[in-house]
């Protein structure tokens, strides 16, 4: 489960961090050609509901968004998101093929190594045969850091590891590409070299920083957006996203 003091700094500044932005202009761009209007959707993992609203009005997807964490929650309502259900994603409380479509963003990192499984099966399971699977994981070990430690992230992924996944399931993979790639190098020297020489406590990466700043952090997402939208995949990154359907 993900830091209950964080849906604080998320809800904050989630609508504006380049984070945030990029991250969804990039999941926008990958479905836009496979959103059809009027689809029941479970979000597993909402946080504080902000992408279930946003993907409710740009598909005019009916969401239902969950979460274990009564925090998201919270915030979620006091948005106006619809729908909201507390539960625990490896036990989904919707009946089987009961979807067509889900997202969870960010989610199954929050499991120990090896438990990713067992919310992944639900996933499926409460998938119409056909069923569209949008699913976002942090990525490379390498990259864990102080944020991570504050999040409470458990694990990360390769793109090896979510496609085993998938093939357990016999999904259709439609997508599977590393994200967040431009910007690997400056990833790498902040978490591998500045923070073992200043050593210091677990802290949240999602913190407001300047407006240049962040304008100049969001470009190279929105560049990612344009190459995704071509066709083209990342062989490294920060984030992976995987997009398959269940076997019909």
């Amino acid at each position: 489960m993900m830091n209950p003091a964080e849906f604080a700094n998320i809800a904050a500044i989630e609508e504006s961090f380049w984070w945030f932005r990029g991250m969804r202009r990039i999941l926008f761009r990958l479905l836009d050609p496979l959103a059809q209007p009027g689809q029941l959707v479970l979000e597993a993992g909402c946080g504080t509901g902000h992408l279930s609203r946003e993907l409710e009005k740009r598909y005019r997807w009916r969401m239902v968004p969950t979460d274990l964490a009564h925090e998201g929650l919270s915030y979620g309502r006091g948005l106006g998101v619809r729908r909201m259900v507390q539960n625990d994603i490896t036990r989904v409380p919707f009946k089987t093929a009961a979807f067509d479509a889900l997202l969870s963003m960010d989610v199954l990192v929050h499991f120990p190594l090896g438990a990713e499984a067992e919310p992944f099966s639900e996933f499926v399971r409460v998938l119409k045969p056909g069923g569209l699977l949008v699913v976002r994981v942090s990525a490379m070990n390498i990259l864990r850091s102080r944020h991570s430690a504050f999040a409470h992230e458990r694990q990360r992924f390769t793109r090896q590891r979510l496609l085993r996944l998938a093939a357990t399931h016999h999904l259709q993979v439609l997508r599977c590409t590393y994200l967040n790639t431009l910007l690997f190098p400056v990833a790498f020297t902040k978490f591998r070299i500045v923070e073992p020489l200043l050593p210091g406590p677990p802290e949240s990466g999602v913190q407001p920083v300047p407006q240049w700043l962040d304008n100049l952090l969001y470009m190279p997402l929105a560049l990612e957006e344009q190459w995704l939208g071509a066709g083209l995949n990342f062989p490294l990154g920060q984030s992976l996203l995987l997009i398959a359907r269940k076997p019909r």
